[in-house]
């Protein structure tokens, strides 16, 4: 990547709130040294559950991954910033949008966004069987 080849989105600022932060490190690389593509996904699926687990005030369960896209690749020393931002809730599901960033060199002018995808959830009781999401006025 070039200086005139800046990255997606890289003039943009994260949307939702900062759900969960953590350091790749060289157990979550591929052969070529690149951070697995599914190790992200599940930072950020931790991270959108944490989200959903809050709006639901309760156990969430993951249902549905959609629109997942890289951007960019994670390197070993970045730090990924996972942000949350719930875009539906319905009677029993939640949908949030989560995008990932990294502070590459680990320096805030340097974020990069590197994914994005939008996370379903459905919340559940204590059985694992469905339940509703409380109205707000009720958290």
């Amino acid at each position: 990547m070039s200086a005139s080849d800046p990255s997606p989105n890289s003039q943009d600022a994260p949307k939702g709130e900062l759900a969960l932060r953590t350091l790749a490190m060289p157990a979550d690389t591929n052969p070529s040294g690149d951070i697995f593509g599914g190790w992200v996904m599940a930072q950020m699926d931790i991270a959108g559950g944490i989200s959903a687990w809050n709006r639901a005030d309760g156990r969430v369960a993951t249902v549905a991954v959609d629109g997942f896209t890289f951007h960019r690749p994670i390197y070993v020393g970045d730090v990924v910033c996972c942000y949350t931002d719930i875009v539906h809730v319905g009677k029993t599901s939640i949908q949030v949008l989560v995008s990932a960033w990294v502070l590459r060199g680990r320096r805030p002018e340097n974020r990069i966004k590197v994914t994005e995808g939008t996370f379903s959830f459905v919340a559940i009781d204590t059985e694992g069987k469905k339940r509703d999401v409380p109205p707000l006025d009720n958290l």
